[in-house]
């Protein structure tokens, strides 16, 4: 039987900010630039779905940061939004998940030294690598509820949505012309 391992949520409410930072205001600019790019590419067909409504925020260069950040996967269904993150090497313990001003930060790092003597020869080898992915939370996502569980190497955040969002939405009938 497999067993699951739930990750605490850590909540930062203590650290909202008081006033903007620069990195704040080019980091909105950029957002801002990319939602520009993205209705631009909605329009001519290259991007059907667009971005997600979770802002996932790599950093800058972003060439750069994709080849060492985990590939994520954010699928919604009618209850909640599930983030689902492949961690390969990692235990739940060099795994942080974090909720502070509406951003959900994921975090992890790994560290593994080799080091193998023979009678003829020394090898020694070390590696050592972190990560981090955020991503804003929209409006409808019931904060007091976000869980997190590790199985595998698998990282599973799921984001609930709030009761109000669940009441607010309406099926329309089509009818034919």
């Amino acid at each position: 039987m497999t067993q699951v391992t739930k990750v605490p949520v850590k909540s930062d409410r203590a650290s909202a900010p008081t006033t903007a930072r620069s990195g704040d205001l080019f980091r909105s600019l950029r957002q801002e630039i990319d939602q520009v790019f993205d209705s631009f590419n909605r329009g001519l067909g290259f991007f059907p779905l667009g971005r997600s409504m979770f802002g996932s925020e790599l950093g800058w260069p972003r060439q750069a940061i994709e080849g060492i950040a985990p590939a994520v996967d954010i699928g919604e269904n009618d209850k909640e939004y599930v983030i689902t993150a492949e961690l390969p090497g990692l235990g739940e313990d060099n795994v942080e998940v974090r909720l502070s001003n509406d951003t959900l930060t994921i975090k992890g790092e790994k560290s593994e030294e080799k080091d193998e003597r023979k009678h003829d020869y020394h090898l020694s080898e070390r590696r050592y690598g972190s990560f981090q992915r955020s991503f804003q939370l929209s409006d409808d996502v019931d904060r007091e509820k976000i869980a997190a569980s590790f199985n595998k190497g698998v990282l599973t955040v799921t984001l609930p949505k709030s009761a109000q969002a669940l009441k607010s939405e309406k099926k329309i009938e089509v009818k034919a012309a």
